[in-house]
Formats: C-alpha cells, sequence, structure tokens
C-alpha cells in the first residue's frame, strides 16, 4: 500500500456527498439497509454509491473505503 507521502504528488481524490455519507454510515457499523433507510434512499442507491466510492479509491469492499478514505482525510472519524 502507498504511503500518504507516496500520494503526495498525486491528484487529490474525492468522495461525491452520498458517497461520504455512505461510507460514514457504513464505518459506523450500519448495513446498506439500515443506511438507506437513515438517508431515506433505496439499498440499491446505497450500494451504487458504495461501489463508486471503492472505484474512486481503488479498493474493493466497503471497508478498504472506508480504511482508504480516512487515510486520506476524506472522511472524518467516526465515533457511535
Amino acid at each position: 500500500m502507498p504511503s500518504l507521502a507516496s500520494l503526495a504528488g498525486q491528484p487529490r481524490k474525492t468522495l461525491s456527498e452520498r458517497q461520504a455519507a455512505c461510507l460514514h454510515w457504513s464505518a459506523a457499523g450500519k448495513t446498506s439497509w439500515e443506511t438507506a433507510r437513515i438517508l431515506g434512499v433505496s439499498e440499491s442507491t446505497v450500494n451504487f454509491h458504495l461501489r463508486n466510492a471503492c472505484n474512486k479509491l481503488g479498493v474493493r469492499g466497503r471497508r478498504a473505503a472506508v480504511v482508504a478514505a480516512l487515510r486520506l482525510g476524506l472522511l472524518d472519524s467516526v465515533t457511535v
């Protein structure tokens, strides 16, 4: 995994507001169904945003996306 110092020369990745919200609730331990109820969208919409976040961050899986987003400073730390 590249260090943050080696990522300094790369363009900064950004997440959409919905992608960040879905990752936030995933980091808090919420399922896609629970996140959908919280955000007022469908479960498939939550999964869509999580997949797009994974693609942007170059990872597979929501847990890896949460870790990558936290390391890159794209997601505030989550307290439950």
